[in-house]
């Protein structure tokens, strides 16, 4: 993962060039995925219309054969089969948006090495000036490798002009370093920072957040395709699971990586939206009714030619 983290850090970095903001280069960087991963999203909500679909043919099965749970799933199998309905297609779907976001994470914990691509041993030295500081609290074996605190304490005062030294010789220039240790600066937030090492604070949204806007787009979107109680397996689970472990990261990690993942939750849902208009259950029947009706006149067209 911190390979991907070093990839996702280009992208990152060529567009904070353009937006000098690493706030903004990540809701762009958020943007871009959810292009590249269009037709994975349309494939899914086919999958959630296609189940809301058969919901009228499940139950009619169910009480058909009661308790013969045997039966019911043979059944229900071949209804699948027929329909051209796949009930788990959407499960991977569902977790490509957490691999992206380990990604994220790495090229955010790790910024100067995945993001900046400096030199490991300039960071290391950075990081054994930064704790031979007196009054700095910095462990020699800090987290993310002390790459946090580095970009934390690289602008403070007094501080810059220990730590620049330590990157002499490196692919960029000591104020560039500066101004992107500013970036991480938005709206009141320093996005640097963990929301669990600063305790009760105006940090906790940042978690809350992420799984609010979470549960509460998946129980929407479930709502508009009308198959929230008939929902199966992981996609069931996930409705909470999913929402629950990317709280935690965000609580646990720095506050760039739940903000990605609040982007990435807002951007999905007005995606489902649109995708729901165009492959909602509705649009779907509709379809297929119209499908079915061209066959019957093709059909029609064709015995009266042989006729």
């Amino acid at each position: 993962m911190n390979f991907i983290g070093s990839l996702f850090g280009y992208v990152l970095w060529a567009v904070y060039q353009l937006v000098h903001n690493y706030a903004f280069a990540i809701f762009i960087f958020t943007i871009i995925s959810k292009l590249i991963l269009f037709p994975s999203s349309i494939k899914q909500q086919k999958t959630m219309a296609g189940n809301a679909r058969l919901q009228a043919k499940q139950r009619e099965i169910r009480e058909k054969y009661g308790n013969n749970r045997e039966k019911i799933q043979e059944e229900t199998q071949k209804l699948y089969e027929k329909e051209g309905v796949k009930p788990s297609a959407g499960c991977l779907s569902s977790l490509i948006p957490m691999f992206l976001m380990l990604g994220v994470f790495y090229a955010v914990a790790y910024p100067l090495t995945n993001t900046l691509h400096l030199n490991q041993s300039m960071i290391d030295n950075a990081k054994n000036a930064l704790v031979s500081i007196p009054g700095i609290n910095v462990s020699p074996s800090a987290m993310y490798g002390g790459q946090i605190d580095i970009m934390k304490y690289f602008n403070a005062d007094g501080i810059r002009e220990i730590l620049a030294p330590c990157f002499e010789g490196s692919n960029l220039s000591v104020d560039a370093i500066s101004n992107f240790c500013y970036s991480f600066n938005f709206a009141g937030f320093n996005l640097l920072e963990t929301p669990s090492a600063l305790g009760f604070s105006w940090y906790l949204i940042i978690p809350v957040l992420c799984f609010v806007t979470s549960v509460a787009s998946q129980l929407i979107i479930q709502k508009l395709n009308g198959n929230g109680a008939e929902q199966q397996g992981c996609m069931k689970a996930m409705i909470l699971l999913l929402p629950l472990f990317s709280a935690y990261i965000a609580y646990t990690v720095p506050a760039a990586v739940g903000f990605y993942w609040i982007c990435s939750t807002v951007l999905g849902f007005v995606q489902s939206i649109i995708l729901h208009y165009f492959f909602g259950p509705g649009m779907m029947i509709a379809r297929g009714e119209a499908a079915r009706v061209a066959l019957l006149e093709k059909k029609e067209a064709t015995y009266k030619r042989i006729g």
